[in-house]
């Protein structure tokens, strides 16, 4: 049986840098498989494209907000990222997975990976927090995490939930780690 711990939250969260922590710090070895990963896989020309992946800039509570509309071939390259992670488990790799969803993908990954020691964590911060790294970042659209803000929250669905605006990643991998015994 494979450990699956799967990092879901709003762009900027913190989500890639506790992958890359938990790596580290782990007893047991992790592969990181990132949602980017997949992104990177699609052909150029769908960025932009109704069956790919579009942007589009709108204005929430005054302010800019990016909203991702995802067409048929994102869909497919996202199913495919899930089924992927389910193979990689099932060949008794230990995964932990860096994504972004705000649908019924959560209810996907638990069916998939049933039979592993599978963990849902929710990577939280306020908005202004996410806001701000955004901008610091410099390689995001401004007002992606506006949006993705009410559409990507924790619930009762998640095994643990981190909020990465006191801490650190390497603090916050230390208490996934803790929490389920990596």
């Amino acid at each position: 049986m494979s450990f699956v711990v799967l990092l879901n939250g709003v762009g900027s969260a913190g989500k890639s840098s506790i992958a890359r922590a938990i790596q580290i710090q782990a007893a047991r070895p992790f592969l990181h498989m990132a949602m980017d990963a997949f992104l990177d896989m699609m052909p150029p020309r769908y960025l932009g494209h109704p069956d790919g992946w579009r942007f589009e800039t709108l204005q929430q509570d005054g302010r800019p907000a990016v909203a991702v509309h995802s067409g048929g071939g994102a869909k497919t390259a996202f199913r495919g990222m899930r089924r992927a992670v389910a193979a990689m488990a099932e060949a008794g790799a230990n995964v932990v997975i860096d994504d972004v969803f705000w649908d019924d993908e959560l209810a996907d990954y638990r069916a998939l990976l049933a039979a592993h020691d599978f963990k849902a964590v929710a990577v939280v911060a306020p908005l202004d927090v996410l806001e701000r790294r955004e901008r610091d970042r410099g390689d995001r659209a401004i007002g992606l995490a506006r949006w993705q803000f009410d559409r990507v929250r924790p619930g009762e669905e998640y095994d643990l939930v981190v909020d990465t605006s006191g801490g650190s990643a390497e603090a916050c991998a230390k208490r996934i780690i803790e929490a389920f015994a990596l």
